[in-house]
């Protein structure tokens, strides 16, 4: 048994079930209320109390700005192939835009 809190205790807070945060917390007088927090509210107490920082978040690949443009250019390359009659590569920018239109949800948040 102790070998597995052992194993708990090095991974990281994120990879946590909310029963071993909840452990874990428990044993740290500066918080209370363990029971009634969500994970999330658990691991910001945690990390709190032990001093850890978060790391800084990943860089935009582009700005959303320019994102947009090259959907733009692909729609209107996509359309062109569409009235062409050729709808594999049609097919193959349809799921481009997809994929740049993610991207641009993911630069936002």
């Amino acid at each position: 048994m102790s070998a597995e809190k052992v194993e708990t205790m090095e991974k990281p807070l994120e990879k946590m079930t909310v029963k071993d945060l909840r452990e874990m917390a428990k044993d740290m007088p500066e918080i209370s209320g363990v029971h009634g927090m969500k994970k999330e509210e658990l691991i910001v107490a945690i990390k709190k109390v032990k001093g850890i920082k978060d790391k800084p978040a990943k860089k935009k690949d582009a700005s959303v700005g320019e994102l947009k443009k090259k959907i733009q250019a692909f729609k209107a390359q996509r359309q062109a192939l569409l009235e062409a009659n050729d709808r594999k590569m049609a097919t193959i920018y349809k799921r481009r835009i997809s994929r740049l239109k993610k991207k641009t949800r993911k630069a936002v948040a």
